[in-house]
């Protein structure tokens, strides 16, 4: 009987050591899985805090036309404005836009100057009438009267090779100025000229000494004035050197 008793108090003593080790494991296990759903919780919150924002797509915006002729219907005409959209938009961009606007304006001022030193020449408005020398070259023995006598194409052929140095050279010294300045100022703080950076060139060399109010008006006739010195001195060269070239035959003729 005292041999049972004591088996029986064994058995309880033992049952209780080990319950609170049951329940210090429970509680460990549950505070590890709390702590892994909390990691895995903040873990998608810490992706979404780095990723970053998506860049905004610049929109590309056409560049205007300048000199539209204006249409039947109220509608405007301008030939060649295929050709105008596909450089500065499909293709190209504004800064496009402004390197194509400038090549017309330097092209259009130089036929500008042209057509009136043309003209001069032909209607005897030469150097011979107006200066008191009679020598263009004494060394190469070139006389003004000589060149008046001459039609304006052959006059040019004759010049001397200095003559034509001379051109180059006040060209240039134009095209370097228009590279290096901004807003009449040399750009030493630029590591790029300015006239090579996109859009750098427009046309405009800030020189103004009549102080002239310039407006959208007054570009939009030097644009097309320039356009209308193009189209004079190529068919004056033409009529010139190709006999029979001007005026254009029609096709009806």
């Amino acid at each position: 009987m005292k041999v049972t008793a004591l088996s029986l108090l064994a058995l309880v003593a033992g049952a209780s050591a080990f319950a609170p080790s049951s329940n210090v494991n429970t509680r460990v296990a549950s505070l590890r899985m709390s702590e892994v759903a909390a990691v895995e919780e903040a873990a998608p919150a810490a992706v979404e805090e780095a990723a970053p924002a998506a860049p905004v797509a610049a929109v590309k915006q056409k560049v205007p036309l300048i000199g539209e002729a204006p249409y039947l219907g109220g509608k405007s005409f301008f030939l060649g404005r295929t050709e105008w959209d596909n450089l500065t938009y499909n293709w190209g961009s504004a800064e496009t836009g402004k390197f194509i606007r400038a090549a017309e304006l330097k092209h259009g001022r130089s036929a500008m100057l042209a057509t009136v030193g043309y003209a001069f020449h032909k209607i005897g408005w030469t150097f011979n009438n107006i200066s008191p020398h009679s020598y263009l070259s004494i060394t190469k023995d070139i006389k003004f009267a000589d060149l008046a006598a001459m039609n304006p194409v052959d006059a040019m052929k004759s010049l001397p090779a200095e003559s034509w140095g001379q051109m180059f050279a006040a060209i240039a010294l134009v095209e370097i100025y228009e590279l290096t300045h901004t807003d009449g100022k040399v750009a030493f703080d630029e590591t790029v000229a300015p006239g090579l950076q996109p859009g750098g060139l427009t046309g405009d060399l800030g020189w103004n000494p009549l102080k002239i109010k310039i407006d959208d008006r007054r570009r939009t006739v030097e644009l097309q004035n320039g356009r209308a010195a193009m189209f004079a001195i190529t068919a004056w060269i033409a009529a010139e050197t190709i006999p029979g070239s001007m005026p254009l035959l029609l096709p009806w003729k």
